[in-house]
């Protein structure tokens, strides 16, 4: 499991919501029934604690970005595969630990579907088919995780290498890149 980097500005938020959730139990404690005390530092401590859970995924969502930058993709026909190369350039304020790559090849071939290919009939199947079911799927997804030690540093970048399958009955092939970083 990787622990999240926090910056300067996350335990900021975290100590906004300890001292909100320490302000909130000091006003209910002031109540004169114990139910309602006990009663009012719950639901103090459920609101600071979802606030600060809250907070601290929008701070790195918006704080930690990395972005892929000469991205090439080159397809390798000896072993069917196809290699994405690049680099993770880091265009946020903070360092950055660790960032995922996911890859995703759709194959966009129209010629693909002909009769059968959605419906086949089952009917009078007595002794088994005949037509042999051969998996082709028509998505590959593959995702990376790539770890900077020491943290990458913000404008600088690191760069990165994906090799996928890629079948050869793949034809007008759409790639999609995502990167989520932290």
């Amino acid at each position: 499991m990787n622990l999240p980097y926090f910056t300067i500005l996350h335990w900021l938020a975290v100590a906004f919501f300890l001292i909100l959730f320490i302000v909130l139990s000091l006003l209910s404690s002031q109540a004169k029934k114990t139910n309602i005390i006990i009663s009012g530092i719950f639901a103090s401590f459920l609101v600071t604690t979802f606030g600060a859970i809250l907070s601290v995924i929008i701070l790195e969502k918006y704080t930690k970005k990395g972005t892929m930058i000469k991205v090439q993709d080159r397809r390798i026909l000896f072993n069917e595969t196809i290699m994405v190369r690049g680099d993770i350039l880091n265009i946020g304020k903070f360092p950055l630990n660790y960032c995922k790559i996911g890859i995703k090849l759709i194959n966009n071939d129209r010629r693909q579907f002909g009769k059968g290919t959605f419906f086949k009939s089952k009917g009078f199947d007595v002794f088994g088919s005949k037509d042999k079911h051969l998996s082709k799927p028509n998505t590959i997804y593959k995702e990376q995780t790539f770890k900077f030690t020491p943290p990458l540093r913000p404008q600088y970048r690191h760069p990165f290498s994906i090799t996928l399958k890629y079948p050869g009955y793949f034809r007008g092939v759409t790639i999609i890149k995502k990167i989520y970083c932290h």
